[in-house]
C-alpha cells in the first residue's frame, strides 16, 4: 500500500511492516532484493521503532498489524505491508494497494455456539450482537444481508 507523496529529497523512504507472521513472510522477499535491516531489527526485545537498512535511502519501521495502514495513511511511512482484512476495516482514502504479495492469508468467519438463540436461521434476524476485532467489516457483512449488527471489540 502507499499513501502520501514520498519523503523530502535526501530523506529515506520508510516502509511500515507488521510484526508477526506477515513480517516472517515479507522479510525473505526484502532480503532477496538486497534489503538487509540493521541487527536490532531481528531482536524481538528491541523497543526501537525505526531501523536503517543496507540501502541508505530505505528505512523500516516495525509496528502492530493494524498500525501499518495507519502509519501510511497519516504520512509516517510512505509504503507499508498490511493484510486485506486491515485495509477493508479502515478503508483509508489516503492509501491504495499497489501489489498483492500473496502472503499472510487469512479467513474471516462468523461463528456462534450451537445453542445460540436464533443461530439456526440467522438470515431471518433483524439485529445481532457480535464480538469482533473487525467491527466495520462485520457491520458491512451483516448490512449486506439486511441485518443490523451491534459490534463490540
Amino acid at each position: 500500500m502507499t499513501g502520501e507523496p514520498g519523503p523530502a529529497r535526501g530523506d529515506p523512504l520508510i516502509m511500515a511492516l507488521p510484526n508477526g507472521r506477515i513480517l516472517g513472510e515479507v522479510m525473505p522477499l526484502l532480503r532477496r532484493i538486497g534489503i538487509e535491516p540493521e541487527p536490532a531489527f531481528d531482536d524481538p526485545d528491541s523497543r526501537q521503532l525505526r531501523f536503517r537498512t543496507s540501502d541508505p535511502g530505505f528505512d523500516l519501521i516495525r509496528v502492530r498489524s493494524f498500525d501499518a495502514a495507519t502509519f501510511v495513511a497519516f504520512g509516517a511511512a510512505q509504503l507499508g505491508v498490511a493484510g486485506n482484512d486491515v485495509l477493508m476495516e479502515f478503508d483509508y482514502s489516503e492509501i491504495y494497494a499497489l501489489l498483492d504479495l500473496d502472503v499472510g492469508h487469512c479467513r474471516l468467519a462468523v461463528a456462534a455456539t450451537a445453542d445460540a438463540p436464533g443461530q439456526a436461521d440467522i438470515g431471518r434476524a433483524s439485529h445481532v450482537r457480535v464480538a469482533t476485532k473487525y467491527p466495520e467489516v462485520t457491520r458491512r457483512h451483516f448490512a449486506a444481508r439486511g441485518i443490523q449488527a451491534e459490534c463490540d471489540r
